[in-house]
């Protein structure tokens, strides 16, 4: 079972039976794909077209836009809920010692500069990938101890893009 908030609206959504519940509803939905990160999808003989704007798996935090309507969805698990319960859900976030490219791009913004102190959910910079512009926010409070790139680089998935404090 997943906990879904989209644009602060709580739900719960589970696949059993083959089929998708959400608040204990069996909703009859067709997902199809068109590329990466759009979709066609079919719900109560209604056509939308969805594509995902935003990711970041690390946080479990996603932006879609649905037809003209953008959507901000947070994604949590019975693990989540339980590691929040037990106080280790920011166990990661207190070993975070670098940033790193997500995935191959070209750096078009850096937003942070070396000895910057930095928020959690800061902007730190922008990287295009896949003709997006994907927005990379600090996982954790930390400082920024060396920037390893600028604007107009080209960056490989995983390579250090900011070593931190």
């Amino acid at each position: 079972m997943y906990k879904i908030k989209v644009n602060g609206i709580d739900f719960e959504t589970e696949h059993k039976n083959q089929q998708v519940v959400v608040n204990g509803n069996a909703i009859d939905l067709d997902l199809i794909p068109i590329s990466e990160n759009r979709f066609h999808i079919i719900l109560e003989h209604k056509s939308y077209l969805a594509e995902v704007l935003d990711l970041n798996y690390s946080q479990k935090l996603f932006k879609i836009k649905v037809n003209n309507s953008v959507y901000n969805l947070e994604i949590t698990d019975e693990y989540d809920a339980l590691l929040k319960n037990l106080g280790l859900d920011n166990l990661n976030s207190n070993r975070l010692k670098e940033i790193k490219a997500p995935m191959p791009g070209l750096v078009l913004k850096i937003l942070v500069e070396a000895e910057s102190e930095v928020k959690k959910g800061d902007n730190l910079l922008v990287l295009e990938a896949m003709k997006m512009e994907n927005i990379i926010k600090a996982p954790a409070d930390f400082i920024v101890k060396k920037v390893n790139i600028k604007a107009g680089d080209k960056v490989e998935k995983n390579q250090v893009m900011l070593i931190l404090d």
